[in-house]
């Protein structure tokens, strides 16, 4: 596999690279969706070009089992990427020192549910360097005792991280989630050898460098169409710029791509207590709502609290430090939070004038936090994952920051996984 190459009348063919590094990455890795093998492709792109970018999305790589193929991705990943800095267990200290500089390596953490386990202690110098270092200028500050003065250290670098099960909420709202599943019977991969398959790609590293740190003005200056909003767009940023600069089918892919693993992060996500409170007062109100002499919709504090420790698969019903259930008054506390707060209603009989809640106070909280099924767009219909050949097209290079709204829907084949 020869890199693309360009002399002064035929420029880089970035959708050709692109293309040979999916291909790299679904010979050796069977990804759980085309989505994802392109996101993990526009990832290891985006490695080459962090100079460029405010902000450097994570890429979690989780399994709920061993022997997915989480550690061998990140094979294919640290052969791949921009300046990789491999560990499996690293004290904090160290990565600061590893990644302090205007241009920083690309960390990779193996074994990463070690650090953030439930069984793990002492590691939050460690999660809160991850989450500073997703937005460029914010240094850890340090005391140094041989010079008597503070210390700034850069956190900004890229980083994946692979392991067992969920990491912290605050890394993976910061992250490119790829979720790692077992082979199933048929399904084959070439094996992997650092010799003899290691130096191909990393030839193909030095290209994506090349080709990248080439165009790191246009890349900087970049304001892409984002298909989504908020911490997600800064994440999904850098992967939809590069797939822009590249053209061809590489733009409507990386963003079929950020809408599609975005969806799916935010849908498996476990919402907070908090969260779940909003949402299971919905329900109820829906189904055991009172309304008040004036016929205004409201619900009696004491009859909220019975449906929301009635529920077996809730935890209200143990509630608490000691178990015994949801209080009135925690439940209070919890939507104090929202602005919600009970008051005395006059409702009809049998309940009379009691301590209650009216509708209309969770309205904002409900359209601000767990918008409902009414709420939301409906969904797109799903697409089998089934590989398909790169292009053998040069690709056609797209202004950056002037691709019309219709790539966030105009979906081409997206390129499938091995």
């Amino acid at each position: 596999m020869n890199p693309p190459t360009s002399t002064a009348d035929q420029p880089v063919d970035g959708a050709a690279i692109l293309d040979q590094v999916h291909a790299c990455l679904t010979k050796y890795v069977i990804l759980p969706s085309a989505e994802a093998a392109d996101a993990v492709t526009l990832w290891i792109a985006a490695s080459h070009a962090q100079p460029a970018w405010a902000h450097a999305p994570r890429l979690v790589i989780r399994a709920p089992e061993k022997r997915c193929g989480k550690s061998r991705l990140l094979d294919v990943v640290e052969a791949t990427c921009y300046a990789p800095l491999i560990t499996v267990n690293a004290s904090p200290a160290a990565v600061y020192r590893a990644i302090g500089s205007d241009d920083p390596p690309t960390l990779l953490v193996d074994e990463a549910d070690t650090i953030f386990g439930a069984a793990a202690e002492g590691n939050e110098d460690l999660r809160g360097l991850l989450n500073a270092g997703h937005q460029r200028n914010r240094p850890a500050i340090r005391w140094d005792n041989n010079t008597r003065s503070l210390e700034k250290i850069p956190t900004f670098a890229m980083a994946a991280l692979a392991g067992i099960g969920a990491m912290p909420d605050t890394i993976e709202d910061r992250a490119v989630v790829v979720r790692m599943r077992r082979r199933a019977p048929g399904e084959q991969v070439a094996p992997y050898r650092h010799r003899r398959d290691g130096p191909a790609l990393r030839t193909l590293a030095r290209t994506l460098t090349t080709w990248l740190r080439a165009n790191l003005p246009t890349l900087e200056a970049a304001e892409p169409p984002m298909p989504v909003e908020d911490r997600a767009a800064d994440t999904w940023e850098p992967l939809v710029a590069v797939a822009d600069l590249a053209g061809g089918p590489w733009p409507d892919r990386a963003r079929r791509a950020c809408e599609t693993l975005t969806a799916l992060r935010d849908g498996a996500a476990v919402p907070s207590d908090r969260i779940r409170l909003l949402a299971d007062c919905r329900a109820i109100f829906r189904t055991a709502g009172v309304p008040d002499t004036q016929n205004r919709p409201g619900i009696p504090s004491s009859i909220l609290l019975d449906h929301l420790r009635a529920d077996a698969e809730a935890p209200w019903a143990e509630y608490g430090k000691s178990g015994t259930g949801l209080t009135a008054m925690k439940l209070g506390q919890l939507l104090a939070e929202y602005e919600i707060r009970s008051t005395n209603i006059r409702f009809g009989p049998p309940h009379g004038q009691v301590k209650g809640y009216y509708q209309a106070d969770f309205t904002d909280a409900w359209q601000r936090y767990c918008p409902g099924p009414e709420a939301l767009p409906p969904p797109e219909a799903s697409q089998p994952s089934q590989p398909s050949p790169p292009s053998s097209t040069p690709g056609r290079v797209i202004p950056l920051g002037r691709l019309k709204p219709s790539h966030t829907t105009t979906a081409q084949p997206a390129a499938g996984t091995a």
